[in-house]
């Protein structure tokens, strides 16, 4: 664990960037705290003790920055990484699932034997926007029996509601917008 005489603000490590990835959209940009490796660590820190005694046997990552978060989680809470990839991106027998995007459709798949029934596994991505993508991810993880014991996110934006959509989940997000 971090110690530092202050808490660190997460927040301030957050930067806003306008009109990306089109006009009229502010986007959150994690890159300055997962530089600064004071806050990533304390990040970390923060989201391994929301789930410190959770019995955590798996952290499920979402590509890409998931991956990024989901790693080193899995290795804080002494369990396995799995990696959920854009389609066509792993090499042995997969399941997919279809989930909608803003302008379209995209797909998501994980290895078919990366997830055992009944294991507890934490779903982990870097913010929080509509949902689709995480639930997704959940998707996959209960096709393959898995239980999630709780979703993760670094940001979430609160105003595009995608919490509603995960209503009766154990939701937990560092910062919120």
């Amino acid at each position: 664990m971090t110690s530092t005489s202050e808490p660190i603000r997460l927040e301030d490590h957050i930067r806003d960037i306008p009109d990306f990835p089109q006009k009229g959209v502010l986007f959150k940009d994690i890159t300055p705290l997962l530089q600064d490796a004071k806050a990533f660590h304390a990040a970390l820190d923060r989201i391994a003790a929301h789930y410190a005694g959770a019995g955590i046997e798996a952290v499920v990552g979402v590509e890409s920055r998931g991956f990024i978060i989901g790693a080193p989680l899995a290795y804080l809470l002494n369990c396995g990484f799995v990696p959920v990839r854009k389609f066509g991106k792993l090499p042995a027998e997969t399941s997919s699932v279809e989930y909608a995007l803003e302008y379209g459709t995209n797909v998501v798949e994980v290895h078919t034997d990366a997830i055992k029934p009944g294991q507890r596994v934490l779903v982990v991505d870097d913010l929080l926007a509509t949902g689709g993508t995480v639930l997704a991810a959940i998707e996959l993880v209960e096709r393959l029996g898995g239980h999630i014991a709780g979703i993760s996110f670094l940001v979430e934006l609160g105003f595009l509601k995608g919490r509603e959509r995960l209503e009766g989940r154990d939701v937990f997000a560092l910062i919120k917008y």
